[in-house]
């Protein structure tokens, strides 16, 4: 299991690239956060500039995308935020509930090219480029 990071669904919501067709194709297993998703609403606006779609194309792609994605509940990560806001609080604590979700996921890889996830020594951080190599093989 790989958790994705905001970043990465944003990134394949503004356009056709890489970063979607391996959510979409690779028959890798994601997860995400399910109380982060007010985050992806919250750049909709952001993301319809960039992009150029439609609300309803938005929409389309954002259903098509979660299709591919496993949304997980607080329930289940919430017993590992603190030990994952206690790692993060000096890094980005913002970003804990995605090393909550992988160390609730048996210390999932994380799928992020945010550079704050590896200062973090708890999970495996997969940028971008390391996706591509392994949707390649």
């Amino acid at each position: 299991m790989i958790v994705i990071d905001t970043n990465i669904i944003i990134s394949a919501l503004i356009k056709d690239s890489a970063t979607r067709k391996i959510i979409v194709e690779s028959a890798l297993q994601f997860a995400y956060p399910e109380p982060s998703l007010q985050e992806i609403i919250k750049y909709k606006s952001y993301i319809l500039e960039k992009s150029g779609y439609s609300k309803s194309t938005f929409d389309s792609i954002l259903n098509k995308l979660l299709e591919y994605i496993n949304l997980i509940p607080l329930s289940i990560i919430g017993p590992k935020l603190n030990r994952a806001k206690k790692e993060m609080e000096s890094i980005d604590v913002k970003d804990a509930i995605f090393l909550a979700l992988a160390l609730a996921l048996d210390n999932a890889a994380i799928w992020s090219d945010d550079t704050d996830f590896e200062k973090q020594k708890s999970v495996r951080v997969l940028k971008t480029r390391d996706m591509v190599k392994m949707f390649e093989k």
